[in-house]
């Protein structure tokens, strides 16, 4: 697990401390292996992780906190499976299903919703420190791109009818389709938030209307649909001792048309994702993916900036950059 340590914690925000967290390692690792240091990693915004050190100077292991003070969102009203998902049952149920696609993921060693070792959920992970797949890109990176393509396929043969986060599906409780108007629905809503902050977006909110219903009109339901990690990207992919990549932060993991996790893909690894793309994706739905991603990744980090995340600027960029993406992506030529 990769990361730096957290430069300051949110004015009010109760974080994770050695002490609070001894009884936790003693109730895994028994009184013989004593915690030395806690280091909170940044990055994330939904959730706490933490690195524990051991005074035996052995393996590390990474912590999840799900709790309050970990969350910087306030949850949008969204439909399944982009409302805001977040906690220890999702992540359990995202783990056990990746795992048994062959997909590797960071060993589990310990998950606590009991509350009684820390006010919050917990669970007790690997700590992969081989690095990110996207420190990976600038040099040789042909076999773990490889290998992630497999993992791809993999996931993309776990098939469901019904749509939604895997903990709701496994559940009984994802919900039908089709898959294109619920993007539809939720595009429509980031482009109203979106116009309302950001001027040229709502200079052109009217066409860019158009060009979403225009996109969605055409797309035929689908009557079953794959495993998707569901956010993607080369810094959310870890590599470990044996050079296999490790997915990290699986909790938004989730049975939809797999062309919405390939286009975030084709979004973050850029002209790598040439080694990742998979045959059959229907362009038609990429093309509607692809407008509605962007338009989530302006009005999502300016939704989010309205508390107090602390990497301020980095959010910023991400709107900036994506709303140059949606004004070009709005007028788009059919083949992307």
């Amino acid at each position: 697990m990769t990361g730096s340590a957290a430069a300051g914690s949110g004015a009010g925000r109760r974080f994770a401390g050695r002490e609070e967290l001894a009884a936790l390692t003693r109730e895994v690792y028994g009184a013989g292996r004593r915690l030395a240091r806690v280091e909170r990693l940044t990055g994330g915004s939904k959730k706490g992780v933490y690195r524990l050190s051991f005074q035996d100077q052995g393996p590390t292991a990474v912590l999840y906190v799900w709790s309050g003070d970990e969350d910087y969102w306030d949850p949008a009203d969204r439909p399944e499976p982009f409302a805001h998902g977040t906690g220890l049952g999702l992540f359990k149920a995202a783990h056990a299903r990746l795992s048994a696609a062959g997909v590797r993921v960071p060993d589990l060693y310990f998950a606590d919703d009991g509350h009684e070792l820390y006010p919050a959920d917990v669970a007790l992970i690997e700590d992969v420190r081989g690095g990110t797949l996207e420190a990976r890109l600038a040099g040789e990176h042909a076999e773990p791109m490889e290998r992630l393509a497999d993992g791809l396929r993999a996931m993309a043969r776990c098939r469901s009818r019904d749509l939604g986060k895997v903990a709701l599906v496994e559940s009984g409780q994802g919900i039908s389709g089709p898959a294109s108007r619920i993007v539809l629905e939720v595009a429509l809503g980031d482009l109203a938030e979106a116009a309302s902050r950001v001027e040229p977006i709502g200079r052109a909110a009217a066409e860019l209307e158009e060009r979403l219903r225009e996109l969605a009109a055409g797309i035929e339901p689908r009557t079953d649909h794959g495993l998707m990690h569901g956010e993607l990207g080369p810094d959310h992919v870890l590599m470990d001792d044996d050079d296999r990549p490790v997915l990290i932060d699986v909790e938004g993991a989730m049975f939809f048309d797999v062309e919405w996790e390939h286009v975030f893909l084709r979004i973050r690894f850029g002209d790598h994702y040439a080694r990742l793309r998979a045959d059959g994706l229907d362009e038609r739905r990429m093309r509607l993916y692809r407008l509605a991603q962007h338009l989530s990744l302006v009005a999502g980090p300016l939704r989010l900036l309205d508390g107090d995340f602390p990497d301020r600027a980095f959010m910023l960029e991400i709107a900036r950059h994506h709303t140059q993406e949606v004004l070009q992506t709005g007028g788009m030529p059919d083949v992307w």
